[in-house]
């Protein structure tokens, strides 16, 4: 096992060093940090302005070879560049990367959770009418866009709040105002913290919920389960230890790879609700003709989607014994 996971965790690394390679070659191809500037503008220093951009390493005159081997030189020594004007993109992913994570990670969790949970269920009773009813809430979810979840849900919360007179719920930037006891900024972020993540939830309950459905249906009526049922085990032990325990390892695989998109791809759900997280910071640095921030974000998104295919590799070896044999 441990041979198997050494090779597929060098497989990774060298696919991710290709990603963020070309994810370089495409933003310093395609973003242009002179753009920032009036070229209409008769009086700019031109000279003092391309100057200020070749320190920086964003020179679009320069061969994108040779700043592309200063940012990985750069890189080595964990510098991931400057932006534009002003501003290190060290100090801006830093602020932003536990932005996203305390955003995404209870969300993301609770929807898989339930959604794996309740597509299991499903399956056990098809077409009766706890089935019909996940499915119809399901395929309502998927085909609303998130941003416009999101926006329904802050409209119920300040008619919740208005009915009952009270801020239940707050759902602008991670924290406001609060005072009185120790505990008054915890449950002052867990007010701002919970419609997105009951935003982010539901996207996750929903997809989840259909692909362990059909991933569980097709297990259920697997040669092994009825064998193990003509064997004389309870239909509870054949659904849970053969049937469920095979249906878990694509939606592992499902859940590791989903990581970088969660975490990247809740661009309306963090400026909607005023979180200053990585997606936001994708949207800027690209209408910022932000070269370095972009690659730092799509370095970000493939750890994220490293981290996940490791710990998808994990998850198959513990539930597939064939894997462990070879």
């Amino acid at each position: 096992m441990g041979r198997y996971l050494l090779k597929r965790t060098l497989n990774y690394l060298v696919m991710l060093f290709v990603a963020v390679t070309l994810a370089y070659f495409l933003a310093a191809s395609r973003l242009n940090p002179r753009l920032l500037y009036d070229v209409t503008n008769p009086n700019l220093d031109w000279d003092s302005i391309n100057g200020a951009l070749s320190d920086r390493n964003l020179n679009p005159d320069e061969s994108v070879w040779s700043r592309y081997w200063g940012w990985l030189s750069g890189v080595l020594r964990w510098d991931w560049g400057e932006k534009p004007k002003a501003g290190e993109v060290n100090q801006e992913i830093a602020n932003r990367v536990w932005v996203s994570v305390r955003l995404v990670t209870g969300g993301f969790l609770i929807g898989t959770l339930t959604g794996i949970v309740a597509g299991a269920w499903s399956a056990t009773k098809q077409y009766k009418l706890g089935d019909r009813a996940i499915t119809m809430s399901s395929l309502l979810l998927i085909s609303t866009p998130t941003f416009v979840v999101a926006v329904v849900l802050q409209i119920l919360a300040i008619k919740f709040n208005r009915a009952t007179g009270w801020n239940w719920f707050e759902f602008l930037g991670e924290e406001g105002r609060h005072s009185g006891s120790w505990i008054s900024p915890w449950l002052d972020r867990a007010q701002h913290l919970l419609l997105p993540t009951i935003t982010l939830a539901l996207g996750g309950f929903a997809i989840y919920s259909r692909y362990q459905r059909n991933m569980m249906l097709d297990t259920l009526h697997a040669d092994y389960v009825r064998t193990a049922r003509a064997k004389g085990l309870s239909r509870r032990k054949a659904v849970f230890k053969h049937a469920l325990r095979t249906a878990l390892i694509p939606v592992g695989t499902l859940f590791a790879f989903s990581a970088a998109g969660v975490f990247v791809g809740a661009t309306f759900t963090e400026i909607l609700f005023g979180w200053h997280g990585m997606g936001e910071y994708l949207v800027t640095s690209i209408s910022g003709q932000d070269v370095h921030g972009a690659v730092a974000v799509a370095a970000f998104a493939g750890v994220t989607v490293f981290i996940g295919a490791m710990l998808s590799e994990v998850f198959v070896v513990l539930l597939d014994p064939r894997v462990r044999v070879g």
